[in-house]
């Protein structure tokens, strides 16, 4: 990393604060209104699920949480910056050294194995080749693929393809995880080993999650479960949510 401290929290201030955010997408008659008003504040060591219909906003709203989309109007603050009002370079800063994100495509380079993968990070900080394999190892470790470093991203099944893009997401020690449908492209064992890991990941390191998912199988270890219905953030009860039924991403 650069010579910038991490951006970190205080425990006593909200992880992630959105207050009246829009956002839609087309012009005129094919306007789409995607977000209507969301107002969410995120506790620091939280695990919380959204959920909803597809369209609802949940996938734009995470989005727009990580820097990686901008509201029409609204406030976002994430790990104590304004999101909104400041430079690219400073969101770019704030991905990199404290946010870590996973999709359910994987996202992984077949033309890199899988440390080149893990440490892909490391290409907007500043450190030394060794230290980055470390890191790098030491992430592949934790999700339990110490030996796969070499291998590249065909030679590996759908559950290890989804642990290396966790690797990858953790290999800057992230005060905050985001993830979109982490377990869709997954059979249900390596399904429940996603999830269990994620667990231990809030409960032992503090963690905090948000994780985009139409499965109860997610949003059952969830601490906390929003439904977002019509582009609207509704706070319910996880018996009200799966009532619903959340429908697929």
């Amino acid at each position: 990393m650069g010579s910038d401290p991490p951006y970190r929290e205080t425990p006593k201030d909200p992880v992630i604060r959105v207050r009246d955010v829009t956002k839609s997408y087309g012009s005129g008659s094919a306007k789409t209104q995607v977000l209507r008003g969301v107002d969410l504040d995120v506790q620091p060591g939280e695990l919380l699920a959204l959920v909803g219909q597809s369209g609802s906003g949940k996938s734009t709203l995470l989005n727009i949480i990580g820097g990686l989309d901008k509201p029409d109007a609204g406030e976002v603050e994430v790990l104590g910056l304004d999101t909104i009002k400041t430079s690219e370079s400073k969101r770019a800063k704030l991905r990199n050294q404290s946010i870590g994100f996973v999709f359910q495509a994987f996202n992984l380079l077949d033309h890199l194995d899988v440390l080149g993968n893990v440490t892909i990070p490391a290409s907007f900080a500043h450190q030394t080749k060794k230290d980055i394999k470390e890191r790098g190892r030491e992430a592949l470790r934790r999700v339990g693929l110490a030996d796969f470093s070499h291998r590249r991203p065909g030679e590996l099944s759908g559950g290890q393809k989804q642990r290396v893009a966790i690797a990858r997401a953790l290999f800057g020690a992230p005060t905050l995880l985001l993830c979109d449908e982490p377990t869709g492209n997954l059979d249900s064992e390596t399904g429940r080993e996603v999830i269990e890991f994620f667990r231990e990941l809030n409960a032992k390191d503090g963690v905090t999650l948000v994780i985009v998912t139409h499965e109860r199988r997610v949003s059952s270890v969830a601490k906390r479960v929003i439904a977002m219905r019509d582009g609207m953030i509704v706070e319910t009860s996880d018996a009200e949510v799966h009532a619903e039924g959340a429908g697929p991403a």
